[in-house]
Parts: structure tokens; C-alpha cells; sequence
């Protein structure tokens, strides 16, 4: 199967969930809106999905995965499964007691991740109760992000892709169970939301336990030993586990300023939910394909055969990564007004958070561009110097936090996040360029301009539209079906522009998603 057609299935599956989490979020602001039982929770969940991408995207994938591939192409799947057995045994030990710990001493750290809780005493209690329903689902998702790992290095990602699917429904579940009992915004309403998060946890680890036995991995935990392979992996991990998670520990100090201000923290989840939608579909999904396809092509000395994979890589991601962007930046209000003004989420807080949308959305190519450059040190076995790269972007984004947030409050802090993405973008990318890992090749250089006029002349037509025939569709008492079906046209005219401009123009066919690595045009 093709990088570009795994990506689909894998992108498609995204896509499914994360329009599942549109309904999820949409029922999250309607019963929570901004408040502060709102605000608990969202520091709550942030938590365990911090350490998440840290022990398990960070770790146990960028530094799993290539070594997983290596031992199956070079030594065959029965050692490849007695080590991936290995590592599986020792993350659950590891999780067990670090979770264990976490939760006993969470009245010590949560204070750590919401500072602007100190003075709000019932916001500070339900979020450290909320905190320790949720940490569990670390646990789960781990074990779950390692059987992820071993699918994908076989070629079978749907399963992996479809476990966020899981996450949603139980939250839409417990969501509607909780109206039916009558919780509504209440804390009982935000531990039932919490207890959620953790039951997604056990299923989505079931449902791959499943997949990896019906793909006749034998991956079940046992006692766990510290081999030489399974040292290897824990030594490579410690680079991966900072690489890895600089989004999420970007979004982690992001939280704990935004905190500090009214609303702030719930404003950057609701941002933050929209801006994820294009990048999971997107730049995750290349990402998951990207990293086991380079690692085989790497190990069998197909050199060329990985920089076509990049380039191909790098030319859908911009294709579909910069329209996104400039269409949450221009259109951003009627999305956020269609999604989420309903219930206790009003017109103010639509207004409260569409200029935090406008400024995750500058980063959203960055982060893309980040998903698609790593898997090139990864594949490689070089988890240091994303690291050493992680680890500026970082001082980068608390320096910027600090500053930004004193003016612009919690849009501030989002602009620091897509500023601090971009540094660790560009410099992955003049790495890779200076080492040889990439090279432009004629067709990215032909379409990379065509890719930005149709950029532009979409922006231009929905700035046009929204400026003054739609501008009514969104006045105060507009009415929901008005703002609708405003939207409606917008994403109609969006799309039609775009992709009848790139066609025209040659910087994407359509006929390439049937023939992705032939029929270039120069």
C-alpha cells in the first residue's frame, strides 16, 4: 500500500474521530461552557495526555518503532515479538508505579500545571479529584501507543487509528448520561466526564490487544526483564520522550499560565480542539505512516526511494496544511459560532475564543512540517537532535508565554506556541537539509508556488464573502440556522477555489490519491 493511500485510511479514521470530538466538545461547551467546572476539567485531562505523549507517542514510538523494524526485517517477526513482549511488560511495570505515584502526590503537582488555581480553592480541589480519575487512562494509552507501534511497523494501521474513535463515544456517553440524570454543569457532571476519559482507556487498549493478536503478534504483558534490546530502547527513549512531546508540553505551560486568567484555560481547549482537527487529519496521520515506511527503505539502502517518500511527504502535507490554516484564520468566527455558541458557551465566549484560534492556526504548518521532517533522525535511530531542538522550542514558548500573556492575555500565550513551532520546524529542516536526510526535488520546487496562489485566492474569496454578503449571518440575534448556512457557503467556496485553482494551476490532481507517486507534473 502506497504512503500516501495508508495515510488516507489513516487520515479518514482521524477524520471520523475527530468529527466524533466535534460533537464530544460540542456537548462539553453546551453543558460546561466557560466556568469553572469547565476549567477544571480541561487542566484535568491535559495531565495524563501530557505524559502520554511524552512516555508513549515520544518514547515508545519515534524510539520503538525503528528498532522494532530493524529486529523484524534482520531477524525475523519471532524476535521482533519477543522484544516489542519486552518492552510491553516493562512500560506496564513503569506505568503502574508512575501512575500509582502520581495520583498520591497529585496535591502537589496539580498546583504545578494550574497556578491560577491558588486562589480558587473548589476550582484547585475538583481539579486535583478530577486529575486523579483521569491518570489511569496514561496507563492504558501507553500500552496502547506501543501495540500501535508494532501494527504500524507491520503495515496494518487502521486499528490504531480507529482506537480515538473509542475515546469519543464514552465521552459523548457519559456526557448524555449525565443530562439524563441531571447533573448538567455541575462537579458531579465533571467527575462523570473524568471517569469517562479513563473507561476510553481500558477499551481502546482492548480493542488493540485484539488487532495485535489477530495480526499474529503475541504482544501480552508478562514479568518484565531488562534486556540488552529493551535497554537499548529505554536509552533512545530518554531523547524521544522530550522530542516527542513538545506540543504537548508546549500546551501544558500554556494551560498553567492561562489559568491565571477568567476562562483562559477552557478558551485554549476549545482553540486548541478546532486547530487539532486539521493537524490530526493531516500532519499525525503522515507522521504514523511516515516514520515505519522510511525506516524500511533506510534498512533495505533505498535512499532515493526515501527521498521521493519525504518529498511526497512535505507536498501533501503544505497542500493541505496551509489552506487549513488561512481558513481558521479568515473564517474562524463562524466556525466557532456553528460549533460551539449554544447553551452556556455565548456569544462572548465565541468572541473570547476566536482570536486564540487565529493564533494556534499560525503555527498549524509548523507543527505539520514537524510531524513530516522527525520521522527523518527517527528512521535514522537519531532521537538527540530533536531533542536538543525540543528542548529550545520550549524555553522559547515559556520565555514568549511570559512576555505575550502580560498583553494579549491567553491569546498571547497560543501565539507563543505557533511562534516556538515554527522555530523547531525550521530548525529540523535546515538540519536535515545539511545532512543530507532531504533534498527538494524538481516536482515539490514546481508546485510550492502553485500550492500558495491557491492559497491566496481562496483567502481572498472568504475574507470577500464574510467582509460584507455573510456578515449578517453572524450579528447578535442572527439566529443559528443563518450562521449555518453561511458557513455552509463559505466551506463550499472555500473548497471549490481551492481545489479548482490547484487544478488548474498543477499543483495537485486529483488522479494522484489513485497514482500518488506518478503522473508529476513539473
Amino acid at each position: 500500500m502506497s504512503l500516501l493511500k495508508s495515510a488516507g485510511r489513516v487520515g479518514s479514521l482521524t477524520l471520523a474521530s475527530r468529527l466524533l470530538g466535534f460533537i464530544r466538545d460540542q456537548l462539553i461547551a453546551f453543558t460546561f461552557g466557560t466556568g469553572w467546572v469547565a476549567d477544571a476539567f480541561v487542566v484535568a485531562q491535559r495531565l495524563p495526555n501530557l505524559f502520554r505523549a511524552l512516555f508513549a507517542e515520544g518514547a515508545f514510538n519515534n524510539a520503538f518503532v525503528p528498532i522494532f523494524s530493524r529486529k523484524h526485517e534482520g531477524e525475523g517477526a519471532e524476535k521482533a515479538f519477543v522484544f516489542s513482549q519486552d518492552a510491553l511488560s516493562v512500560m506496564a511495570f513503569w506505568m503502574l508505579i508512575f501512575c500509582g505515584a502520581a495520583m498520591a502526590f497529585m496535591p502537589w503537582i496539580f498546583p504545578l500545571f494550574a497556578q491560577g488555581f491558588s486562589d480558587e480553592p473548589a476550582t484547585r480541589d475538583l481539579g486535583i479529584e478530577l486529575t486523579r480519575i483521569c491518570f489511569p487512562y496514561l496507563g492504558f494509552m501507553s500500552l496502547t501507543a506501543l501495540l500501535g507501534g508494532v501494527l504500524n511497523s507491520l503495515g496494518r494501521f487502521t486499528a490504531a487509528a480507529a482506537a480515538p474513535i473509542l475515546l469519543n463515544i464514552c465521552m459523548i456517553a457519559f456526557n448524555l448520561a449525565g443530562w439524563w440524570m441531571g447533573l448538567g454543569n455541575t462537579p458531579e457532571g465533571g467527575r462523570l466526564q473524568a471517569w469517562a476519559v479513563t473507561v476510553a482507556g481500558v477499551a481502546q487498549l482492548a480493542l488493540l490487544m485484539f488487532a495485535a493478536a489477530r495480526a499474529g503478534a503475541p504482544v501480552w504483558p508478562k514479568l518484565p526483564r531488562l534486556t540488552p534490546d529493551v535497554k537499548l530502547l529505554l536509552m533512545k527513549s530518554v531523547p524521544g520522550i522530550i522530542s516527542g512531546g513538545v506540543t504537548q508540553i508546549n500546551l501544558a505551560v500554556a494551560t498553567s499560565l492561562a489559568t491565571a486568567f477568567a476562562g483562559g484555560a477552557s478558551a485554549l481547549y476549545y482553540a486548541d480542539r478546532l486547530f487539532q482537527l486539521p493537524l490530526g487529519v493531516i500532519g499525525v496521520a503522515i507522521g504514523v505512516v511516515l516514520l515505519p515506511t522510511l525506516s524500511r527503505k533506510l534498512r533495505a539502502g533505498d535512499d532515493a526511494g526515501a527521498r521521493d517518500v519525504q518529498n511526497r511527504s512535505l507536498e501533501a502535507a503544505l497542500f493541505l496544511t496551509l489552506p487549513a490554516a488561512l481558513a481558521l484564520i479568515v473564517i474562524g468566527r463562524p466556525i466557532l459560532h456553528v460549533v460551539y455558541e449554544h447553551g452556556a458557551f455565548t456569544r462572548e465566549a465565541t468572541l473570547h475564543v476566536m482570536p486564540a484560534l487565529a493564533a494556534f492556526a499560525v503555527g498549524l504548518p509548523a507543527f505539520t512540517l514537524t510531524k513530516v521532517f522527525q520521522p527523518s533522525f527517527y528512521a535514522r535511530e537519531d532521537t538527540r537532535t530533536p531533542m536538543y531542538f525540543a528542548m529550545a522550542t520550549v524555553a522559547v514558548n515559556i520565555a514568549l508565554s511570559l512576555i505575550l500573556s502580560r498583553s494579549l492575555e491567553h491569546v498571547g500565550i497560543a501565539l507563543a506556541s505557533s511562534i516556538a513551532a515554527w522555530v523547531n520546524a525550521l530548525a529540523l529542516i535546515f538540519t536535515a537539509v545539511r545532512r543530507g536526510f532531504y533534498e527538494a526535488d524538481a516536482r515539490f520546487i514546481a508546485r510550492l508556488p502553485r500550492i500558495l496562489l491557491s492559497v491566496a485566492v481562496m483567502s481572498g474569496l472568504l475574507w470577500a464573502l464574510l467582509a460584507y454578503p455573510l456578515a449578517a449571518n453572524y450579528a447578535e440575534r442572527a439566529g443559528f440556522l443563518a450562521a449555518l448556512w453561511g458557513l455552509l457557503v463559505l466551506l463550499a467556496v472555500g473548497l471549490v477555489s481551492y481545489f479548482g485553482t490547484a487544478h488548474l494551476t498543477g499543483a495537485f490532481r486529483l488522479s494522484e490519491l489513485k497514482n500518488p507517486g506518478g503522473g508529476a507534473s513539473k
